[in-house]
């Protein structure tokens, strides 16, 4: 039950869903499946995340509780995916409400929603690590998803696991040649997150042990998940760090290597069993309690529709 919301009641996906995710401005472009958009889906062009996967959902008669109005929700590009795909499915369903779907990272989305810029600031941390106290005391987290995330090569590096060690040696420049790690003579390109990335805040914490990443050497910086995935899929030696979703996606995952970490297969059924260990919560903030169409579409985070058909469709795991 999210915080001053009330829980709805057995939900069925109404519409079929939109090919991709908005995310932030800058991410490099790439086609996706087209389709013709629910037209009370607010997407800024300019936060388009083209390399976000493809979703669809089966038709079915809804009962939703749907409130009129505009709201946007912004920040991580890792759980845009399932967050825009729900909104698609809200409006679809509630003719006069409009939800739009913005990236730019989970810092960004932070300081938006604490700032009253954006109604609901998704991240893949927690409030408290990327903002003051004052800022972080006054936001209402409501976790909505578990998500994952793995480390992917281009499909010219054959290494298919990466012990913590070789990751740590990897990302802080210890480590720059792939045949170092069982992999073809070839240099590698570390290709980094921008600092207020939740994406990258989760790796540095979890498999980096918190410590300090290389600056040097081959390295690029990409705004989002969807740029990273393509990012990776077109340059030589590529390493980095991404949201399943993005994954699996059929076009994404057939230009890009996924490796183990510790000898464990990236899959959801890993994350929940707890064998897998680079994963975190799924958050969507907002500045206070949430009301109106805010509290609606919370709500319909939770519902049947979405934590039991939506989530595991796009690869996260449900709330417990």
């Amino acid at each position: 039950m999210l915080n001053g919301t009330r829980r709805i009641g057995a939900l069925a996906i109404a519409a079929a869903m939109l090919a991709g995710a908005c995310s932030s401005a800058g991410a490099s472009p790439t086609p996706a499946p087209t389709a013709t958009p629910a037209p009370t889906v607010a997407v800024s062009p300019s936060a388009m995340d083209s390399a976000a996967p493809a979703t669809s959902a089966p038709a079915a008669a809804p009962t939703v509780n749907c409130v009129a109005g505009t709201i946007t929700a912004a920040g991580s590009t890792a759980l845009q995916p399932l967050v825009d795909a729900a909104a698609k499915q809200y409006v679809a369903a509630c003719p006069g409400s409009t939800v739009t779907v913005n990236g730019g990272g989970s810092g960004t989305g932070l300081s938006q929603v604490a700032q009253g810029a954006v109604q609901i600031g998704n991240s893949d941390v927690t409030a408290e690590s990327k903002l003051a106290t004052p800022d972080a005391a006054k936001l209402i987290d409501h976790i909505v998803a578990k998500q994952g995330w793995i480390v992917v090569t281009n499909k010219d590096v054959t290494v298919t696991n990466l012990t913590t060690q070789q990751e740590i040696d990897i990302w802080t420049g210890k480590t720059t040649n792939w045949k170092d790690v069982g992999g073809p003579d070839k240099k590698i390109v570390l290709i980094f997150r921008p600092a207020s990335s939740g994406t990258r805040s989760t790796f540095k914490k979890i498999v980096l042990g918190g410590k300090t990443e290389a600056t040097g050497g081959q390295t690029l910086t990409e705004d989002s998940n969807g740029a990273v995935t393509t990012a990776v899929g077109s340059t030589s030696g590529a390493v980095s760090v991404i949201g399943f979703a993005y994954y699996n996606d059929p076009a994404n995952k057939a230009k890009l290597n996924g490796l183990q970490l510790d000898g464990v297969d990236a899959t959801v059924a890993n994350m929940t069993g707890g064998t897998y260990k680079l994963s975190a919560d799924g958050h969507m903030y907002t500045s206070g309690q949430p009301s109106g169409l805010t509290a609606a579409f919370l709500d319909y985070m939770m519902s049947p529709a979405i934590q039991g058909t939506l989530i595991p469709s796009l690869f996260y795991a449900p709330v417990k």
